[in-house]
């Protein structure tokens, strides 16, 4: 595991890094990447030191959203992604930061996002995904049809491969929920059950040789004045192929509604992933009750020396696995 094995165009932006830094955060990026399905809590823990070393860059706060997201800290990965946003101004993620609405207890934010501005730039794929969460809000609200029939469009039924799993298992849960069995069979009966499975169990573990390097030994690294600089950093973001994939049917409650700010946010659109039902981890992380959007990274910016930036935690942020 290299730096090299990081995506090209994922390596510009840690140009603003020093090399040594750079390269430190890269490899941490690539074992984000490959550890985001196999090991959810490990991956977290890459993008953690990533964001020690790197916060101030973009991809770095994405690979922490995603991994957050990927381990049900939803508050946290809401706070991510909405920091990624404010520094590259995409809302690729919009998908993934409704789905966290939604596991937050909060569906009608969720249905909220996706019929704001932002919602309307994103592409034909990341737009399905949004339609699966919202199917998915209209059922935490008992709102069946509504739930049928925002799948039912024409640009969602046209989706192809993974996605059109994705979008027959969530469509298949709205025709059960209003009551038309025959018709749930009918989605799920053109794939097969390997094909459901992946979408509704998450993919199957493979025996890849995964060479992990040791985040406390990376650690170990950091000198000492840079050690008490980062007590308590939180995870930044990384970018992974199919990580930000909403799951159809996840279900809220993991964490409560102080945890993430008020309606102002809910101009920002998230989407679910592909995992299916609720993520396993609960976020104990409380978020400030002001505008998350107004709580930028720590002020210390990047010199390319080394240690680069800290990002301030809460106080009562998870413990690391």
């Amino acid at each position: 595991m290299v730096f090299g094995d990081l995506d090209r165009a994922a390596r510009a932006p840690l140009r603003t890094l020093s090399k040594d830094n750079a390269n430190l955060v890269g490899r941490h990026l690539v074992m984000v990447g490959r550890l985001l399905d196999a090991d959810p809590e490990l991956a977290y823990e890459h993008a953690q030191a990533a964001v020690r070393r790197g916060g101030r860059v973009d991809i770095v706060r994405e690979a922490a959203g995603l991994a957050a997201y990927r381990t049900g800290r939803f508050a946290e990965a809401l706070r991510e992604l909405r920091t990624v946003r404010r520094l590259n101004g995409s809302s690729e993620h919009l998908p993934v930061m409704a789905d966290c609405e939604r596991g937050l207890g909060r569906p009608e934010r969720a249905i909220a996002l996706a019929q704001s501005p932002e919602a309307e730039t994103l592409d034909a794929e990341a737009r399905v995904e949004l339609a699966i969460v919202v199917s998915g809000a209209r059922l935490d609200l008992d709102e069946a049809e509504a739930a049928v029939a925002v799948l039912g469009t024409a640009e969602v039924r046209a989706a192809s491969g993974p996605q059109a799993v994705r979008v027959a298992v969530a469509r298949s849960a709205a025709l059960e929920a209003a009551g038309r069995a025959d018709e749930a069979q009918a989605e799920l009966a053109r794939f097969s059950a390997e094909q459901v499975a992946e979408v509704t169990e998450g993919p199957s573990e493979e025996d890849d040789d995964i060479v992990v390097f040791d985040v406390e030994e990376d650690l170990d690294d950091v000198p000492a004045d840079e050690d008490a600089r980062d007590e308590g950093v939180v995870s930044g973001g990384a970018v992974t192929e199919g990580a930000d994939t909403p799951g159809a049917g996840a279900r809220p409650g993991h964490e409560t509604e102080d945890d993430v700010p008020g309606d102002e946010d809910a101009a920002l659109v998230v989407a679910p992933s592909a995992q299916g039902t609720s993520a396993p981890h609960v976020d104990d992380t409380e978020v400030d009750e002001t505008d998350v959007d107004e709580a930028d990274v720590d002020e210390t910016d990047v010199d390319g020396t080394g240690a680069d930036e800290s990002v301030e935690v809460d106080d009562e942020e998870d413990a690391r696995a």
